[in-house]
């Protein structure tokens, strides 16, 4: 048992600190490759990112462990350039399919915004160039185009700003509720993966090799998280990650269910 805990102690923060990679590599050469992301969520880049930035200013007050904190910085890049690829390939944007008008809505349609052409080309635009292959983008095209970054920008300095007003310290309850609110929004991960793939009967478009980087980052992090000595992981990461592998049980079992064939209908593009 002393040399199982061991190798974890030792293997663990490097397989932690390249999961970003491992993780999504094959979904972003996939989606390029296929030149569609229909069946992927952009659900997912959305909660890994604001998770992630959430974990980064975190870590001045808690101070755990620092793979944890190298792992989040790495999960930015890997999932700022996995929303630029989806974005790119979303059907709609490619001329393939238009959105299906009666989708679910959400508050201010967040993280739903839509545009005709993606954000590469338009942010070309906007500097008066012209794009390689569009036409010159509408008003509405440039607003929705900075939708995605504005949000992402204001939740990375509005953390800024708190921090250098509040100082916080690791026993401060706003430390305390920016870290358990990042590492919930992360357990949370599958969950629109989970019913994308449910209202689809279909796992179409998400990547196996992703869904099983997942479940092994699970059994690696829980096995890190309980062999580490006290103190060096908060149960925050403990809980939340307990209920990330029961989350990413389930997405299995969906494979196992549904496997990769057609979606039912045109379910597969409702994901936006």
């Amino acid at each position: 048992m002393a040399i199982i805990s061991t190798l974890i102690s030792y293997f663990a923060p490097v397989f932690l600190i390249l999961s970003p990679f491992t993780s999504y590599t094959d979904q972003i050469l996939s989606i390029h490759r296929t030149r569609t992301s229909a069946g992927f969520s952009l659900d997912i880049p959305l909660i890994m990112l604001t998770a992630s930035i959430l974990k980064i200013f975190y870590w001045p007050g808690a101070r755990y462990d620092f793979s944890l904190l190298i792992q989040a910085f790495l999960m930015v890049g890997v999932q700022m350039t996995l929303l630029k690829v989806a974005l790119d390939n979303r059907p709609a944007w490619r001329g393939e399919r238009p959105f299906v008008e009666t989708e679910e809505g959400r508050p201010l349609d967040f993280w739903r915004w839509k545009a005709q052409r993606p954000y590469v080309y338009q942010l070309a635009l906007l500097l008066h160039a012209e794009g390689p292959r569009y036409p010159q983008a509408s008003l509405t095209d440039r607003y929705m185009l900075h939708r995605y970054w504005e949000y992402l920008l204001f939740l990375t300095f509005g953390l800024l700003i708190l921090h250098t007003l509040l100082q916080p310290d690791g026993s401060s309850l706003y430390t305390k509720f920016i870290g358990y609110l990042g590492l919930t929004i992360e357990a949370a991960l599958a969950l629109p993966q989970l019913q994308a793939n449910y209202r689809a009967r279909s796992c179409k478009g998400f990547r196996v090799s992703v869904l099983a980087n997942w479940l092994f980052g699970d059994m690696m992090k829980m096995g890190y998280f309980f062999a580490s000595e006290p103190g060096r992981v908060p149960w925050a990461f403990k809980i939340c990650g307990m209920f990330q592998a029961c989350c990413d049980a389930g997405l299995g079992l969906q494979y196992w269910m549904y496997g990769e064939g057609e979606a039912l209908g045109d379910l597969d593009i409702r994901l936006s």
